[in-house]
């Protein structure tokens, strides 16, 4: 699609971000702002007790961050005017009515404007209390669709989901909701109103009346998380809450134009605004840490098997495509955003890289010593591995058992 049909699309809008503290969110909000400045407002939803500290976090979290340096640039002393005119920081949260937003006019004023709205907000750790992850993941988007349905001049909703709701699957994957087809199935077994979330309101009471600890109570929500996951056949909490909110997505939409988004995992930026910006460690980044300062030297994995990641501004560039492309068309579309199919890259391939970069640019040790790095050993087999964690063995040893 051409960027003038985008940015065209793009002036005079208003639309409603949640999720705008969260790292795909910051770098949406600042490629919109910095390619279409005729943006009409963007609302961003924010976790704060008030405006004053919707308004004082939006700009620690995410205007005053180094992502905005070249929109910060580019119109100088204007800057700060510019976000004032053109940003909005809304106190409320995903998992209220209305999405928590409070004073009458104010709501009434966004339903009368908000012609997009753009869902990423997400709880992402894997291993996230059960109650706080359905209440963000799942019913939080039901929320989000019922507050859409409020908006008189709505043209289009766009959720940010997980390819890992496509489960443990190997080929190539459609973009459908076939993975989830076995649960929509069972209604009996699989009721979120009436099972899930009566499971952990009854959970929760029994540990309140138990007297339980705070860490009791967050030890039993995820291991209640961990075990419904697999009783439904999902890896982890994250993915099984996920699922379950585009299955809301799909139940409930109505006559709403919905896209859903469906990234793999999502790294730094490639170009824009600038490459290489990232925020805390995400994905991979806890490996390459770990091997860039010496303190992991294997791992078990096939040397041939793909490692799927693509750059956060490539996902934003995508989430805003789909939402000119299907503005205004009733229905559900999918689109799955990753790199295997035209560009793969083998963890092999990945070891090497990082091999180059941290001997090129090797970290230092406290005294300045820098950290002298061999290539990461691919272990084959679990039994490698383990075979490995415990005994110091030679480079000859494992030769035929690694990359």
């Amino acid at each position: 699609m051409e960027l003038e049909s985008i940015l065209g699309y793009l002036k005079n809008k208003t639309i409603l971000i949640t999720g705008a503290t969260g790292f795909v969110g910051k770098v949406l909000v600042e490629k919109i702002l910095r390619v279409q400045p005729d943006v009409k407002r963007l609302y961003l939803l924010l976790r704060a007790s008030d405006a004053n500290s919707a308004t004082q976090r939006m700009h620690n979290e995410i205007t005053g961050k180094e992502l905005f340096r070249v929109l910060r640039e580019k119109l100088g002393a204007d800057f700060d005017s510019f976000i004032l005119e053109k940003v909005v920081a809304l106190s409320g949260d995903v998992i209220f009515q209305d999405l928590g937003v409070k004073p009458v006019k104010l709501k009434e004023e966004m339903c009368n404007e908000v012609q997009i709205i753009l869902n990423s907000a997400a709880i992402t750790k894997f291993d996230e209390r059960y109650d706080v992850a359905l209440d963000v993941n799942t019913f939080g988007v039901l929320n989000m669709l019922d507050y859409a349905k409020k908006c008189l001049k709505l043209e289009m909703v766009v959720h940010v989901s997980t390819a890992y709701v496509c489960g443990e699957r190997a080929g190539l994957i459609l973009e459908d909701s076939s993975s989830m087809d076995e649960m929509a199935k069972k209604p009996s077994k699989f009721d979120l109103k009436s099972q899930e979330k009566k499971m952990v309101e009854s959970k929760l009471k029994e540990l309140q009346a138990q007297n339980a600890s705070e860490e009791v109570i967050t030890s039993a929500m995820k291991d209640l998380g961990t075990a419904r996951s697999k009783l439904y056949g999902w890896p982890n909490t994250y993915v099984l809450t996920k699922v379950m909110g585009e299955m809301y997505l799909g139940h409930a939409k109505g006559n709403l134009s919905v896209a859903i988004i469906r990234p793999t995992m999502i790294t730094s930026t490639y170009k824009e605004p600038f490459s290489g910006w990232i925020e805390g460690f995400r994905t991979y980044d806890t490996l390459i840490g770990g091997y860039w300062k010496g303190k992991l030297t294997g791992i078990p994995v096939d040397p041939m098997s793909v490692v799927d990641m693509i750059p956060v501004d490539m996902v934003v560039n995508s989430i805003i495509t789909a939402m000119v492309v299907n503005a205004n068309k009733s229905g559900k579309i999918i689109y799955h955003l990753g790199t295997s199919l035209r560009n793969p890259l083998t963890f092999s391939d990945f070891n090497n890289f990082m091999f180059q970069y941290c001997t090129k640019n090797p970290w230092l040790n406290n005294d300045g010593s820098p950290v002298k790095v061999g290539k990461l050993k691919m272990l084959r087999s679990m039994d490698t591995f383990h075979l490995y964690m415990q005994i110091p063995l030679q480079e000859s040893q494992i030769s035929e058992t690694v990359g």
